[in-house]
């Protein structure tokens, strides 16, 4: 076990080295399991140019979505877009790049950096502009398409068609977890471990921020969900009620009876 204590001083701290056009996985779905004290501390650390690798691109005004605001990200590798009208903005004016790849795929995609694993085949997209190019990743200012998808290799295994898929690292990553240990080891809360493990697995650097810090020992290896050789460091005890509702759904009192 590494013995090395990974805890920051502060999260301004753990992401003071990020640069200029650094390339990030982000861990998170919608506003589940997202890293928002690290992306506000990256926010006001100043960093631009930003190439963003996460499930989406947080909301307006929250997540992911505070960088975007303010022309930080130029780049976006994601799956789904939609609860973003500014991205949607940006995308459509020319201002930001966006790779859009199946759900599943970004997933494996993510784990298969984090394992050494070059390159994969999926039958996912098969037979659409995800293998065959074409998708429009900028566009001009014009509205034309100014950078759309190459087409990617295809190969047939016992009569069925898949496309080749290559992995993705990044210089860095920001995930949150439930609980950690000054040796990095994490535990996330059900759905919150989304695509965090993955993401943490795919960065060269990884920052994780822990709404629980225990000592090492606490955590039995039995429990651990990403064992602390993916992590480099720990920011905590993080506020635990920080949480945004994407969509808040109510009913009236007659209609709960």
């Amino acid at each position: 076990m590494n013995n090395v204590d990974k805890v920051m001083a502060s999260a301004a701290d753990a992401v003071a080295d990020i640069p200029e056009g650094a390339s990030l996985a982000v861990g998170g779905f919608g506003l589940c399991g997202i890293p928002s004290v690290l992306i506000h501390a990256l926010y006001a650390q100043g960093a631009g140019g930003l190439r963003v690798v996460s499930n989406n691109c947080g909301v307006d005004g929250q997540g992911l979505g505070i960088l975007l605001a303010a022309g930080r990200i130029a780049r976006v590798t994601g799956s789904y877009v939609g609860e973003n009208k500014e991205f949607a903005r940006q995308y459509l004016a020319g201002e930001l790049e966006v790779e859009l790849t199946p759900q599943g795929t970004l997933a494996e995609r993510l784990r298969a950096g984090g394992t050494g694993i070059p390159a994969f085949y999926t039958p996912a997209g098969v037979g659409t502009q995800v293998a065959e190019g074409g998708l429009p990743w900028r566009y001009g200012p014009d509205g034309a398409v100014a950078a759309a998808s190459p087409p990617k290799e295809t190969r047939t295994f016992r009569g069925r068609t898949y496309v080749l898929e290559e992995a993705i690292t990044t210089g860095f990553a920001l995930v949150r977890a439930a609980r950690g240990d000054r040796h990095g080891n994490l535990v996330f809360h059900h759905s919150a471990a989304n695509f965090n493990p993955l993401a943490a697995m795919a960065g060269r650097i990884t920052i994780a921020e822990v709404e629980e810090l225990v000592e090492p020992g606490a955590i039995g290896p039995d429990a651990v969900h990403l064992p602390g050789i993916y992590v480099d460091r720990i920011v905590g005890p993080v506020p635990a009620d920080d949480k945004g509702i994407e969509k808040r759904t109510v009913r009236t009192r007659e209609e709960r009876h």
